[in-house]
């Protein structure tokens, strides 16, 4: 049994956090967090996933060079500047990693590095190592609120969660923080995910357990179709819970993952709802396809339409941008079979039944699709396959965003 609580990063035995003001960017208010450390007072075992975009920024090389070992024991991260695709990127993220290890007495090898914001420009690399120290001091047990903002760009609100269960007699704990609002497609969004828990689990076991764990979440959310640089997810695991060391995929492995994939999914719901400049959370649950893979393929093309997020945004029930996303989804089905219903707090309507429309009220329709979470339920009739995927609406919001990002 999942049992959800507070203190994010920090409700795992043995980590502390913090998030401060650097000045990474020059034009940023003092009071915005822009750089954060999280610690665990023992080694950990750690994996972390990455961008698919072939340009990758400094810090997802750093990181993924570092993790080669399956080890971590610390992350700094830093908001205001992706370190991509500039001058001395290279040499400025191993600088973060050896300005945090040298604060926090480990090697610079067992700390990860993360950095979002604009890519192309040069980081403040001096500002980060100045404000390590009064960073490093404020380490504690109740940092995971200012870390999670410290990570934030466009974001409007904090991700944090973390969640208890039981394995093996013994409470372990799963905390997260992430970030992402925009540059958001499979795989991977631009996002950065710091993942931590107090279990007692092997290398190989982390490595698996957040491979199956982003497939089904962070792999599954969409807002507009833009991969980043710096994409970076990173599960540490410190054994502090005290349970028998999870070595092998049997009861205890399958009660962890699901546990993480719970957390994920819940982080990755809300990245999705915080998309730049939404008012609709869409999720798309595709039933009845050929297979589970199918059935993602054609979520994924829906969640993803920018006609379809349009209609959605405007609270219009036009059914017919759902099939056209699935008809160039790649995946082959038969249109005649196809239902679609939407759905939300407010009610449900179906609108379309065997590949042809149904009449329907307009105004429930409205005022369906007006609610804050709109749910897209397609049925394919061509197997047992079914996913479930996230996206947002496309407002004029996500333009003006984005229109001036960089300046």
């Amino acid at each position: 049994m999942l049992n959800w609580t507070s203190g994010g990063v920090c409700a795992p035995k043995g980590f502390t956090a913090a998030g401060v003001h650097a000045g990474v960017k020059a034009s940023s208010s003092a009071d915005k967090k822009d750089l954060m450390l999280l610690f665990s007072e023992k080694p950990c075992a750690a994996w972390g996933m990455y961008t698919q975009n072939v340009v990758k920024a400094a810090s997802v090389l750093w990181t993924r060079q570092a993790l080669q070992n399956g080890a971590a024991q610390a992350v700094v991260a830093n908001s205001g500047n992706a370190n991509a695709c500039c001058e001395q990127s290279g040499e400025n993220a191993e600088r973060m990693a050896r300005a945090a290890a040298e604060q926090l007495g480990i090697a610079p090898e067992d700390v990860v590095v993360g950095s979002t914001g604009v890519i192309g420009q040069t980081i403040n690399i001096a500002a980060i190592e100045q404000a390590l120290p009064g960073c490093t001091e404020q380490l504690s047990r109740a940092g995971s609120d200012a870390a999670a903002q410290a990570i934030m760009t466009t974001d409007t609100v904090k991700k944090e969660e973390a969640v208890t269960v039981e394995i093996g007699g013994k409470t372990v704990t799963i905390g997260g923080i992430s970030k992402g609002s925009g540059m958001i497609h499979p795989n991977m969004g631009t996002m950065l995910c710091f993942l931590v828990t107090d279990c007692a689990i092997s290398k190989e076991l982390v490595r698996t357990a957040l491979q199956e764990a982003v497939r089904i979440s962070f792999n599954r959310i969409s807002v507009d179709g833009d991969t980043s640089t710096n994409d970076t997810c990173v599960l540490m695991a410190n054994g502090m819970a005290g349970n028998v060391e999870i070595t092998e995929k049997g009861e205890a492995y399958a009660l962890f993952v699901e546990a993480l994939s719970a957390l994920c999914v819940k982080l990755a719901r809300q990245m999705a709802r915080d998309g730049e400049g939404a008012k609709h959370l869409i999720t798309c649950t595709v039933s009845g396809a050929r297979d589970e893979q199918s059935a993602e393929t054609v979520a994924k093309s829906v969640i993803a339409s920018s006609l379809t997020k349009t209609a959605v945004f405007g609270c219009d029930a036009n059914w017919g941008r759902v099939l056209c996303a699935m008809g160039y989804s790649g995946e082959s089905f038969d249109p005649e079979r196809v239902d679609v219903t939407f759905s939300s707090e407010n009610g449900a309507v179906d609108v379309c039944r065997a590949g042809r429309g149904l009449p329907f009220d307009e105004a429930l329709a409205r005022q369906v699709l007006s609610a804050g979470e709109v749910v897209i339920a397609v049925s394919m009739g061509e197997g047992d396959g079914c996913c479930t995927c996230w996206g947002c609406d496309l407002t004029y919001d996500y333009v003006q965003i984005n229109g001036d990002y960089r300046t």
